[in-house]
């Protein structure tokens, strides 16, 4: 199979169809309770959308594969809703998986890669268990940077071995961000209802804020990770992405919860709730909100759309809060790479020893020969540096890991976040998520815009909500709220009241280039 570099988006653009409106989990349920459609016909569809949007059209190359039997679930969902036995607020709702995830239909979970190929796991994540007890039809895996973009440093997001490189529905040209590029364009491009990405640092919430959508990284231990390809039990999590802060709170409610296989999530069920409850509009009266200006960047379109959502913020009824850059901040991810490069060996060999024995790749040493074997395809257009590394990497006794993983932690949390929050009294920092998207470029890697501060919550493993702000020459931008640990509920109520303040969030046009934008 040949790397895939997708033909030029002018050339494709006229044959697109026109935006739809976003259909929210919401108003789906309520046009499946009264009749108005079917859970059959959603998936119809869908996958009309799919064939016409990502397979040509544009040819988003969002989604990699769909679920063969999401037909048959759908017209299951639609006996049980006729015989009143809906199962829960997802019943009978289209969602979107990143194929790192694995679920029991017969789809192989491939992490992008076609080490990967024949890994047919018949096994549901526990996170894909609770979608389908609450009703949820699986239709399809998604598109990813490949093996989560913890490959190599010059890797360029939203490109697979096996999916080719997805693109950005609002400008075709540029990157829908990694490593969730394509549950981030595919949710946003109107191919399902919502979707489930997975971060360890940025991939939720850097592929949500270039595709326009609300995107939730969990606090790590809230949302199971078992038969989820990691990189690091450190920091990975995984999360929705959606369409609006009450899509997102809904998939929150139903993913969290204690996994005995997951030891992170002990006490997720107790931490837990119906994040629904969250939703208030009126919720940033009398919060009180720190402002990350070091964060910012120096993309000038961001800036000016961040300081717009301060004036927002505070006709709002927030007071806001100019924060210190902490001290040592460079250092964070020094320390942090460290961390992923020692966890991502013991990690990924530990699932790869408990896939399928059709998949030929059982650990780190087979995977780095499979890809020089497979150079041609899997090598292309980056190497495997940070697979290399891994393999030399000395485990979890390290001295260096162990003094990596303390230092980490304390610059981001006690004397990060934590320390931010505490010194006055703040309910949340705000910050932009990053910059407008950048060119996708194959040879030369990623090059990304602007600032964030998203790293600080990756690494603590705290919650990092991002909520469209606007767009930069018709590229969108999100705006971040960060939190302390389990704060989820807090942000949720938070981003939702600006959510409806200002309404930010745009369809996608399909646009060739940014001049169109105008």
């Amino acid at each position: 199979m040949k790397p895939i570099l997708a033909p030029l988006a002018f050339a494709l653009v006229a044959a697109a169809p026109p935006p739809e409106p976003d259909r929210s989990i919401a108003q789906t349920e309520a046009a499946l309770a009264a009749g108005r459609t079917t859970s059959a016909a959603l998936v119809r569809h869908y996958l009309r959308r799919i064939a016409q949007i990502d397979k040509a059209g544009p040819r988003l190359n969002a989604v990699l594969a769909i679920n063969p039997q999401a037909a048959a679930d759908a017209a299951r969902s639609d006996a049980l809703r006729r015989a009143g036995r809906a199962r829960g607020p997802l019943e009978g709702i289209p969602v979107l998986l990143k194929d790192n995830i694995d679920s029991l239909d017969p789809l192989p979970t491939t992490a992008g890669s076609q080490a990967l190929a024949n890994n047919l796991t018949h096994r549901d994540a526990p996170l894909v268990a609770r979608l389908r007890a609450a009703g949820a039809i699986i239709l399809g895996k998604t598109n990813l940077s490949e093996w989560a973009n913890m490959r190599s440093p010059h890797s360029t997001s939203g490109w697979s071995g096996v999916g080719g490189l997805t693109r950005n529905p609002y400008i075709l040209d540029r990157s829908a961000c990694g490593s969730s590029s394509g549950t981030g364009a595919a949710i946003a491009a109107g191919l399902a209802v919502a979707g489930i990405g997975t971060e360890t640092d940025g991939s939720i919430t850097c592929p949500a804020s270039v595709n326009g959508l609300v995107g939730l990284k969990p606090t790590v231990g809230l949302v199971s990770r078992t038969h989820v390809v990691p990189i690091s039990h450190s920091q990975d999590t995984a999360g929705p992405m959606a369409t609006s802060v009450a899509d997102a709170a809904i998939l929150l409610t139903v993913l969290a919860g204690s996994d005995p296989a997951d030891p992170a999530t002990l006490q997720a069920d107790a931490r837990r709730q119906d994040y629904r409850t969250a939703l208030r509009p009126g919720a940033l009266r009398g919060a009180r909100i720190g402002i990350l200006r070091f964060a910012v960047g120096d993309e000038p379109g961001t800036a000016a759309l961040f300081e717009r959502a301060l004036d927002d913020l505070r006709a709002a009824g927030a007071t806001l809060v100019e924060v210190k850059e902490p001290a040592n901040h460079q250092k964070m991810g020094q320390y942090e790479q460290s961390i992923l490069i020692t966890e991502l060996k013991q990690d990924l060999n530990a699932y790869l020893a408990s896939t399928p024995s059709d998949v030929v790749v059982r650990d780190m040493t087979g995977l780095i020969a499979f890809n020089r074997a497979h150079a041609s395809t899997e090598l292309a257009w980056f190497g495997q540096e940070y697979f290399e590394q891994a393999e030399a990497s000395k485990g979890y006794g390290d001295a260096g890991y162990r003094r990596a993983m303390a230092e980490a932690r304390r610059l981001a949390g006690p004397d990060g976040i934590d320390d931010m929050l505490a010194d006055d009294h703040l309910d949340a920092l705000v910050a932009p998520t990053g910059g407008p998207s950048w060119r996708s470029d194959l040879v030369a890697g990623d090059h990304f815009v602007g600032g964030g501060a998203g790293s600080y919550a990756a690494i603590t493993g705290y919650p990092h909500l991002t909520v469209p702000m606007g767009q930069v020459h018709g590229l969108p931008v999100g705006l971040s709220f960060l939190g302390a640990k389990w704060s989820e509920a807090r942000l949720i109520a938070l981003g939702y009241s600006y959510e409806q303040v200002t309404h930010k969030r745009q369809v996608p046009q399909f646009l060739a280039g940014p001049e169109q934008a105008r």
